[in-house]
């Protein structure tokens, strides 16, 4: 692939791994690897220097830099004496995370959210109705939920963050502890763990 060519083979390796990985989270290869490249890079990169390390149209970068501006998952500057524009990631990893969140939950949680809530406001006419909205209700109660817990999560300092995530493993093992000693079926095993 041409990015063993420029790029060291660790860089490569990863920018290719986001590539791969793109469709996966909704965005194509090109934006991928992009955005892995800026990610890793030690300085700002201009839209030049990222079509000639990734062998990539200046077009095709130009519309992904676009699209990873929308995500604000890079960020535009400036240096003095030079017109081009640089774009850099932001650099740190939980706040590239609480904006791909964001981003995430606008995009997609949101209008569902939307959706659920209309459908809670219809007077159901059948059986099949009033089943489906029930569960759309439970739907509707689960998500707003789990979008209370977020916020709740997303006004942590990053420390404290990083601590309960890490709860969530010894929480877990307690639980699983517990059942071993009373002789049921392991907690874990019952949430689909």
């Amino acid at each position: 692939m041409p990015l063993q060519n420029t790029l060291p083979p660790l860089s490569s390796q990863f920018v290719s791994h986001f590539g791969e990985m793109g469709s996966k989270w909704g965005i194509n290869r090109t934006v991928g690897q992009i955005y892995a490249l800026i990610f890793i890079s030690q300085r700002a990169l201009n839209a030049d220097e990222i079509a000639e390390a990734l062998e990539f149209s200046r077009s095709n970068v130009s519309m992904g830099l676009k699209e990873l501006q929308s995500w604000r998952l890079v960020r535009l500057r400036h240096q003095v004496g030079d017109r081009r524009e640089y774009f850099e990631a932001p650099g740190d990893v939980w706040e590239i995370f609480r904006v791909l969140a964001e981003e995430r939950r606008r995009r997609e949680i949101e209008p569902t959210l939307s959706m659920l809530r209309m459908a809670l406001l219809e007077q159901p006419t059948s059986d099949a109705d009033r089943h489906a909205q029930e569960r759309m209700r439970q739907m509707h109660e689960l998500i707003d939920r789990l979008m209370t817990w977020f916020d709740d999560v997303q006004k942590l300092a990053p420390e404290t963050a990083m601590q309960l995530m890490g709860m969530g493993a010894t929480v877990t093992k307690v639980l699983e502890f517990k059942d071993r000693i009373s002789g049921r079926t392991p907690t874990s095993q019952n949430r689909g763990l």
